[in-house]
């Protein structure tokens, strides 16, 4: 068995980073939707929300970001095609993550969140976007 290379270890550390990232996104993208239904007095579960997205799910998208640039530049791929459309996708989830994590801090503040954050189609957005960026990624197509 062989050890991996700096490379490899990277590359790791960028799917992992990616899996806790997408995760955060969909729990958000599953429980927003719900929110519409519960009362604002269902104040434990926004916060615990808010609290998940403050430590786990931002952290995690910024690894995703530092982690794909380190390797974008080691392996100088930004002129690559595939590349730059997977970066679109991305750009397009951490959008999305900024949207979610406005929506549940209006939710922890007793304030509706806005509907377009607690539509119900987001979550097939996200893995959509998420198939995307990983065939671009591991096909390199493009």
């Amino acid at each position: 068995m062989s050890v991996p290379d700096g490379y490899g270890l990277l590359k790791a550390a960028h799917v992992a980073a990616a899996m806790t990232f997408v995760g955060g996104l969909l729990a958000t993208a599953v429980l927003l939707p719900a929110s519409r239904r519960m009362s604002l007095a269902a104040q434990p579960a926004s916060h615990l929300a808010l609290r998940w997205s403050r430590w786990v799910t931002t952290p995690a998208m910024l690894l995703v970001w530092g982690f794909g640039l380190a390797l974008a530049t080691e392996g100088h791929r930004f002129a690559d095609l595939w590349l730059q459309l997977k970066l679109a996708f991305v750009v397009l989830l951490s959008a999305l993550h900024g949207v979610q994590s406005g929506a549940l801090r209006r939710w922890a503040g007793g304030r509706q969140p806005s509907p377009v954050a607690t539509r119900a189609g987001v979550a097939p957005l996200i893995l959509a976007c998420l198939t995307v960026a990983a065939f671009l990624a591991v096909t390199k197509l493009g």
